[in-house]
């Protein structure tokens, strides 16, 4: 029996206007991605508008774009529908400069319209497969009216059960979580507790809890304030608010939290670096987004050992589990009584389940999607790939 051949490494390319400039779920995420994928053995270059980091191991290149901040009052209509996409057409136009697609096998992004038509644009001979994650949702790839028309892509990877129902029969599809870095979101990882809460100057006699969130109206930054305000009990009355993000509604935030929380609430806008330590600060965590599209910070959560209080939806119990604080987070009640035992419980060990979603594990699907996407699906057929049983 002949040896098995190496696979051929892959050229592949990954754009987003946040790349290396802000630290957000979506970036994080498929920065993780880029540097598991080098580790397989595959060149990897990074088009993003931030500035080279000496401790990558893909290549980067720097594409200017305006700040979306600069566009937060700016007019709002099809295809500009808000100041992402502002700020996407900015990186787009000098994308188009820098991007050869000769010089690859296959690029990735979760921008559209404007990075990814700038993806797909013309060229000699072979172009690269075009991979489109659903990092922010997938109407891209459903919705059939104005620029959503123009949506095209050669492998849409679902993060989360739902979008790859939805999607599965019109795209190639494959359904792979965001993941998580266990060597450094571990429960026991750090110097943990005390310390590192000197280290971001939160009180040491109280219970805290923590929110991970970009200040726009969809994560319910307020309605958090809100909830933290109200808890009963003498001992919880107390509680510490930590929001760490930033965002159109900041003003608004804190104008709430000085009113609500007062001396009990403090704003943080962190590396991704440092996130780690901060959760390891934390007591509880609190997420009020009714909607993610996955939820990386529930993973961290998980990963730091932190009891997570949510929005009950089966999306969200696909990712943790059947965890005991997941509630109704509109219904004040069930909101404040879900918060209450959650900081009872308080920080523990990680839940085993994590384990699914490394880092590496989420690479290795990624090479295996991208491989079975150079070769044509059978005529007249889809090619699903669901997420394999974690047990």
């Amino acid at each position: 029996m002949a040896p098995e051949r190496p696979m051929r490494p892959m050229r592949i390319g990954f754009a987003l206007p946040g790349f290396h400039k802000i630290e957000r779920g979506a970036e994080i995420a498929l920065l993780a991605v880029a540097e598991n994928l080098v580790s397989l053995g595959h060149d990897v270059t990074v088009f993003g508008s931030g500035e080279p980091r000496g401790d990558t191991s893909y290549r980067f290149h720097h594409v200017p774009s305006v700040p979306r901040e600069k566009f937060e009052r700016f007019f709002f209509f099809p295809p500009l529908r808000s100041e992402v996409m502002w700020e996407d057409m900015t990186f787009a136009a000098a994308l188009l400069m820098r991007y050869r697609p000769a010089d690859f096998d296959a690029v990735v992004t979760c921008s559209f319209p404007f990075t990814q038509l700038a993806l797909r644009r013309p060229a000699a001979g072979k172009r690269p497969l075009q991979i489109f994650v659903t990092q922010n949702g997938d109407w891209p790839a459903r919705a059939g009216n104005s620029e959503y028309r123009l949506f095209r892509c050669d492998g849409l990877v679902c993060i989360n059960p739902d979008y790859f129902e939805l999607n599965r029969t019109r795209w190639r599809c494959a359904l792979i979580p965001n993941g998580v870095d266990l060597n450094r979101f571990g429960a026991g990882a750090g110097e943990g507790g005390e310390g590192e809460r000197k280290r971001f100057a939160l009180p040491l006699d109280r219970p805290v809890v923590l929110m991970v969130s970009a200040l726009i109206d969809s994560k319910r930054v307020l309605d958090g304030i809100r909830a933290v305000a109200t808890l009963p009990a003498a001992n919880l009355a107390n509680a510490h608010l930590v929001v760490a993000g930033d965002g159109p509604l900041r003003s608004e935030v804190e104008a709430l939290a000085a009113k609500l929380l007062p001396g009990r609430f403090t704003r943080l806008t962190l590396t991704a670096h440092e996130m780690p330590a901060l959760y390891r600060s934390a007591d509880a965590f609190l997420h009020m987004s009714l909607f993610e599209s996955f939820g990386n910070v529930f993973v961290e959560a998980m990963a730091s050992g932190l009891p997570i209080v949510g929005h009950d939806t089966s999306r969200l119990r696909w990712v943790i589990g059947n965890g005991p604080f997941l509630c109704n987070t509109e219904d004040p009640s069930a909101l404040r009584a879900a918060l209450t035992a959650a900081l009872a419980r308080g920080r523990g060990d990680a839940d085993p389940v994590v384990a699914r979603f490394a880092w590496p594990v989420i690479a290795e699907q990624y090479d295996r999607f991208i491989r079975e996407l150079q070769a044509p699906a059978p005529s007249g057929h889809r090619l699903f790939m669901p997420q394999p049983d974690p047990d």
